[in-house]
């Protein structure tokens, strides 16, 4: 009899089969172990199983190692006798829908963002800014909105932030001291974030959440797959972009309740650079949008090697748990594996933090929530193969991927339209207003037109004048609709000062 089942992912079997229910796969979940323990294999084999159950994915590759999962996979010896020691004897090789994104747009589709819809405050934590330097960022970003001034790429910002420094006198005087010193430190900052390839991000055609959400015409939902290995070495950058598309598909997706099945499945691979060096008040945020996510049908799995990588509020909150093997060789060592070892409900044939130490790759503790949303109890489970391949695509495969893709040269070419640059350009560029006859002959100055306040201003625009108040009291009220959405997620996200 084959273990599969229609409602559920086969996991792997223990003592008895274990599956992770795709009604409460939106409840979100843990994958934690040791390096080579085996922890990709399993976000492999939940991927496979979500885009075959019709549930569209989306991962960042760290090492490259997800990639092969556009391509089916490769008998081995190995593979086939663990299938056939789980009873999995319908075992097939096959490959999984993907699409390949890339911030840097060299191994995958180009994700832009632009200026605006990152907003001051997340891109005040992606640069590092102290509270000053960011007071200054969120002055430039309330001029440009009152100024009808789109900020879409980084040379709109610049501009924006060279036309704040030479007005600093009458600006400081409605918004507050706006010091030289910070316009130049931010300057600097861009710079850095430049030299590290990240001014592809910025700009237009930005990214539509939907092109995540999409599904096969057969039915299979795709998985994205984020190249991550440069991307990883800018630890802040990662983990801000990371936390900016969380709280955008917040913002794009209504509310669902508890749905049969999730709306979308989000790994975060390399979970604790999220937790590094973030201020209380922002994990305290990071813990709300967890919890109200779930009501959209997305499930959100962090991907880390020990629990103690995350939070205990945010930990708390993931209720399906794969944890490989972690090694006790010392004081520290042992305490996590206590810690990882509370997290689970007792089994009694075994002794759960003496198990953790003794797992063998490709094993695992296992506990998720049945169908009553109750923990099950853990089990030590050997996972199952995956059917793509594992290990990476080679650059052939993945440029056939990117040419059949759904959105191939969607966002290939980067559209530059008037913004902020050209904008003030212009005006630097216009002639000084030529003299005109006073009343009593004398010549006044014709007064320079104030620039109009344009009707539509940067999709971010809303959110930059929110506080913390005002975003969360609209919370209370209604969550419904998109741009309330919007306002909430800045709050729980974006408005939080760094300390």
């Amino acid at each position: 009899m084959s273990p599969l089942k229609p409602d559920a992912i086969f996991l792997g079997k223990g003592q008895q089969p274990q599956y992770l229910s795709l009604r409460r796969a939106n409840r979100h979940g843990l994958i934690a172990g040791a390096t080579d323990t085996g922890k990709t294999v399993s976000l492999q084999i939940l991927a496979e199983g979500f885009s075959r159950a019709g549930v569209p994915v989306f991962m960042a590759d760290a090492k490259g190692d997800l990639s092969g999962m556009s391509q089916a996979g490769v008998a081995r010896d190995f593979l086939l006798e663990r299938a056939s020691r789980i009873g999995l004897d319908d075992y097939q090789f096959a490959p999984v829908p993907v699409v390949y994104w890339d911030l840097f747009g060299q191994q995958g589709h180009p994700v832009r963002a632009t200026i605006s819809e990152l907003g001051p405050l997340l891109l005040g934590r992606m640069l590092g800014l102290n509270d000053v330097q960011e007071g200054v960022l969120n002055i430039a970003f309330r001029v440009a909105d009152e100024q009808g001034l789109l900020l879409l790429d980084l040379k709109d910002l610049r501009a924006m932030l060279a036309h704040v420094a030479e007005h600093a006198a009458e600006l400081g005087q409605e918004y507050g001291n706006v010091s030289k010193a910070s316009v130049g430190a931010i300057q600097r900052a861009l710079l850095s974030l430049e030299s590290e390839g990240a001014q592809g991000f910025f700009g237009e055609p930005a990214l539509d959440l939907h092109d995540f959400i999409a599904r096969t015409p057969q039915g299979a939902g795709t998985v994205n797959i984020l190249a991550a290995e440069r991307l990883i070495q800018s630890p802040r950058t990662y983990a801000t972009f990371l936390l900016w598309l969380l709280s955008e598909l917040f913002e794009a997706l209504p509310e669902v309740g508890d749905p049969d099945k999730p709306v979308l499945v989000f790994f975060f691979d390399e979970a604790h650079l999220m937790f590094t060096d973030t201020p209380k008040a922002l994990v305290d945020k990071v813990v709300q949008v967890v919890r109200l996510v779930r009501s959209k049908g997305v499930g959100v799995y962090f991907v880390t090697q020990s629990p103690d990588d995350i939070p205990e509020d945010v930990l708390g909150q993931l209720g399906n748990r794969i944890q490989h093997a972690l090694r006790a060789f010392t004081p520290r060592d042992a305490a996590a594996v206590r810690t990882a070892a509370q997290t689970f409900r007792p089994n009694p044939a075994f002794d759960t933090a003496q198990a953790i130490t003794e797992l063998g790759v490709g094993e695992a503790l296992v506990s998720t929530l049945d169908e009553k949303g109750i923990p099950t109890v853990v089990d030590r489970t050997l996972i199952r193969p995956p059917q793509s391949r594992l290990g990476p695509a080679t650059p052939a495969e993945r440029g056939a991927a990117m040419a059949a893709s759904p959105v191939a040269g969607r966002y290939d070419t980067v559209r530059d339209r008037e913004s902020a640059f050209e904008m003030l350009s212009r005006r630097v560029a216009q002639p000084a207003a030529a003299p005109r006859p006073g009343p009593w002959g004398d010549e006044t100055p014709e007064p320079a037109p104030k620039p109009a306040r344009a009707h539509t201003v940067p999709r971010s625009a809303g959110r930059q004048r929110q506080g913390v108040g005002e975003t969360l009291a609209k919370s209370v009220a209604s969550t419904i609709g998109r741009e309330l959405g919007r306002a909430l997620m800045r709050g729980l996200l974006g408005s939080v000062r760094r300390r």
